[in-house]
């Protein structure tokens, strides 16, 4: 019986033993497959879309270059056909963008060159006096506002179990 048991014992540490390095093996062989794939796919992979907001300081509608003056210094950006350029909700060329519009700029890095992706115009900023106005028009229009009902309270559900 013990010399039964010690051969199945023993059998089973052979086949364990020859498990683990025919599993290194597979290992092994697929690494290998993954050193080899990055080179191509660095190549193909698609450019990481960067976001700068910012006041407008040049543009060149003639070449399709922008420069946004951003809290991290200026960058340029050039715009290609499949650019979308908005001011408000409506779909504007980079001509209608002037200097000193504020300005949000996804773009991405190709070949070396910062190419537009979308370019959306917030409203222009108005001049500082006219701020003023519209900010003692709104207050005295904002003070007469009467009170808010007060809120009923939520109703429970009733259920008929637990």
């Amino acid at each position: 019986m013990k010399k039964a048991i010690a051969i199945i014992v023993s059998v089973l540490f052979v086949l364990s033993v020859a498990g683990l390095s025919f599993a290194a093996e597979q290992k092994a062989a697929p690494a290998k497959a993954k050193e080899a794939a990055p080179a191509p796919a660095e190549k193909k992979a698609p450019a990481k879309v960067k976001q700068v907001s910012g006041e407008v300081a040049a543009v060149d509608a003639k070449a399709n270059a922008l420069t946004v003056k951003g809290k991290k210094g200026d960058v340029a950006v050039t715009a290609d056909d499949k650019t979308s350029v908005k001011i408000g909700k409506d779909k504007k060329s980079l001509a209608d963008v002037k200097v000193g519009d504020k300005v949000t700029v996804k773009y991405a890095e190709t070949d070396g060159k910062n190419v537009a992706k979308s370019i959306l115009v917030s409203a222009a900023p108005a001049k500082k006096e006219m701020k003023k106005e519209e900010k003692k028009e709104a207050a005295p229009a904002a003070a007469p506002a009467a009170p808010a009902a007060p809120a009923k309270p939520a109703e429970k559900k009733k259920t008929g179990g637990y």
